[in-house]
């Protein structure tokens, strides 16, 4: 089996819910019924097998299916796992006509319900694809597909943030700064060995700072994977996964859209080498310009700065599932695959920074 094949194998459907993550089926469906009118159940529970850090459900009824999204049992990483963030933040969205799920029944914060807080969203059916590659794709639709990509980050971030209700969403001053002091503090309180390229990076990313010239919603994981596209045709009708999202600088999202094209293709979102006419996928060089050109931007900065913090932050995520595994919290069956990769990506983020003049 191949890279490809074993990711959307592994991380795309759902499982039965496992017999270790008690959920009160009847009380959940209690809830829903008390918040919708001529609601029916009963209700029945699968878990998605994507999905590291907040556990995600298919909740199906006799008339209409759902997504719910909770925080993970437990002991929390301070500011981790921001369900409450990621429920305002589609429930603002939606109404703008930017692809996100509508939310249904409101955020219930009340842990006694399922023993965490959590809130219910529309299940869109469509294709996640997890391969950049897209290797079941022609070079046209290839291209079609990225442009989709581009101009659905473009649209958001060209989004009347306050209009829609978000102006209070993210706190003044410069993003980078702030992300940097985040995820050294998410990084130290998950910290379980002594690793030479992060402290470096700890030391050389509050100096370096780049200035900050807009301020967008930023999605924080923008991917691949975290969109769904129509059943058919290059056209993303979601966006997913909002719980890093904030007010910032939008080139923190744009930077960390072009890590795909630095990363090896290993049947995940990396397509290093595979640019080009022959396969269909555009250059980062032809990726840029689109972006600009949807955004009024005349360029962008040099990006290795962007390359070494984005592969920093990356550190920081996957630090905390190394550090959930340990506290018994990770909610996926590839948490400990993924955690193998923390020293890498503290490397790698390291090589950037030389580059940038570290």
């Amino acid at each position: 089996m191949t890279e490809t094949s074993d990711a959307q194998t592994t991380m795309v459907g759902t499982v039965p819910v496992p017999a270790d993550d008690p959920i009160n089926v009847k009380a959940l469906e209690r809830w829903m019924r008390e918040r919708m009118p001529g609601f029916e159940g009963p209700i029945a529970l699968e878990k998605f097998k994507g999905g590291q850090s907040n556990p995600t459900y298919r909740v199906d009824t006799p008339g209409r299916n759902y997504v719910l999204r909770r925080q993970p049992f437990g002991t929390l990483l301070p500011s981790a796992h921001a369900v409450d963030r990621e429920y305002r933040l589609i429930a603002a969205l939606h109404p703008t006509g930017f692809p996100v799920p509508k939310p249904y029944f409101g955020l219930c914060s009340d842990d006694s319900v399922i023993g965490s807080m959590f809130y219910i969203m529309e299940l869109v059916e469509g294709r996640n694809l997890w391969d950049g590659a897209l290797p079941d794709l022609s070079p046209p639709e290839r291209t079609a597909h990225y442009h989709a990509m581009v101009d659905t980050l473009a649209a958001l971030h060209n989004t009347d943030y306050v209009a829609a209700g978000l102006g209070d969403y993210g706190k003044p001053g410069n993003y980078f700064e702030r992300q940097v002091a985040r995820w050294t503090k998410q990084y130290k309180a998950a910290e379980t060995e002594f690793m030479e390229p992060v402290e470096r990076l700890i030391e050389w990313l509050p100096r370096t700072v780049p200035e900050q010239t807009r301020t967008s919603i930023v999605h924080g994981d923008f991917r691949i994977d975290n969109m769904i596209f129509a059943p058919t045709g290059p056209k993303v009708i979601a966006v997913l996964d909002w719980e890093l999202s904030t007010l910032g600088d939008p080139l923190a999202d744009f930077s960390y859209f072009l890590m795909s094209w630095v990363t090896q293709p290993e049947g995940r979102s990396g397509v290093m080498g595979l640019t080009g006419a022959e396969t269909g996928i555009p250059t980062i060089d032809e990726v840029t310009a689109r972006y600009c050109a949807a955004t009024g931007r005349d360029g962008v900065p040099d990006l290795n700065w962007y390359f070494a913090y984005n592969l920093f932050r990356l550190t920081g995520i996957v630090q905390g599932i190394k550090k959930r595994i340990q506290i018994g919290t990770a909610s996926s069956a590839q948490a400990e695959k993924a955690v193998a990769r923390v020293g890498g990506l503290a490397d790698a983020a390291w090589g950037f920074a030389v580059k940038a003049g570290a």
